[in-house]
């Protein structure tokens, strides 16, 4: 669990915050109230409809900033920004295919458009195809589709954000990619490995980049979590291998809860996979 969580996110700030605050014997129960914090941002969130898009946009809101729920699930983000309006936040909802330029410009449009002002990217959108499997059975229409959404998107957030934060005197981006980045996966799905792997090296590269324009840059490399999107992808890949290897735990793996935080100050975003532990 300790490593697991000092690899999570690849930037030094957050691995300092995670090594002080994280690995110690016990996992806090809850975090303080982050109230306030995020008041006066506006966040672009992909893949929003659900999964960690969905609880960023939750917490961002109740942090105070006004937020841009996107995905191709129309009903999924209107049913958020429902909720965060019933809360007393601020939202709109976007329908965007992240793989295609000209939505995703118009998505950071709307933002600017609504709130004023975009200052902080959230390019979480992907996917894990089913079909994603090793580099002799893995066709090139999934690998290309893969790219299209996990890779592509990612590049036509910075492409379209990066004017938009610079316009607004600064700000965060910040990209999904995963644990396989680093580690790569026994279950095989090599074109999502491959893909995340290319948004680490997108982010490391950008963050360099754009550091001097107050323009914060960071990958977030989470492990497994609990969402429809890797149990759509490990139950059949269970059933078809007959439960080999890492597949086994799909079906037998309890609930975990996972929570976003926004680290003060940095403005960032640790989203982190663990067990309630006790107090």
């Amino acid at each position: 669990m300790r490593r697991y969580l000092r690899c999570l996110v690849q930037s030094s700030p957050a691995r300092r915050y995670i090594s002080r605050s994280f690995t110690s014997s016990v996992v806090p129960r809850e975090f303080p109230s982050a109230a306030g914090r995020l008041s006066g941002d506006v966040a672009v969130i992909t893949g929003g409809g659900a999964g960690i898009g969905r609880e960023t946009a939750l917490l961002f809101a109740s942090a105070g900033a006004k937020v841009v729920v996107a995905d191709v699930n129309e009903s999924a983000i209107n049913e958020v920004v429902k909720r965060i309006r019933a809360d007393g936040g601020s939202a709109v909802a976007v329908r965007t295919d992240v793989s295609k330029s000209a939505e995703v410009e118009r998505l950071i449009q709307t933002g600017e458009r609504e709130f004023g002002k975009v200052s902080v990217i959230f390019n979480n959108a992907g996917i894990m195809h089913a079909d994603d499997d090793n580099a002799e059975t893995t066709t090139e229409a999934i690998w290309d589709l893969t790219f299209a959404v996990n890779v592509k998107s990612v590049l036509f957030g910075c492409k379209f954000g990066i004017p938009a934060l610079r316009r607004a005197g600064g700000g965060s981006i910040i990209n999904t990619a995963s644990f396989v980045a680093l580690l790569g996966a026994a279950t095989p799905q090599l074109a999502y490995t491959a893909s995340k792997g290319a948004v680490l090296a997108m982010s490391r590269e950008l963050a360099v980049i754009h550091a001097r324009e107050n323009i914060r840059v960071n990958a977030l490399c989470p492990g497994p979590l609990r969402t429809k999107l890797l149990m759509d992808f490990l139950i059949p890949k269970r059933r078809s291998s007959g439960g080999w290897c890492t597949c086994r735990w799909a079906a037998s793996v309890r609930r975990q809860r996972w929570r976003a935080r926004v680290v003060p100050r940095e403005q960032r975003v640790v989203v982190y996979y663990g067990r309630r532990l006790p107090r």
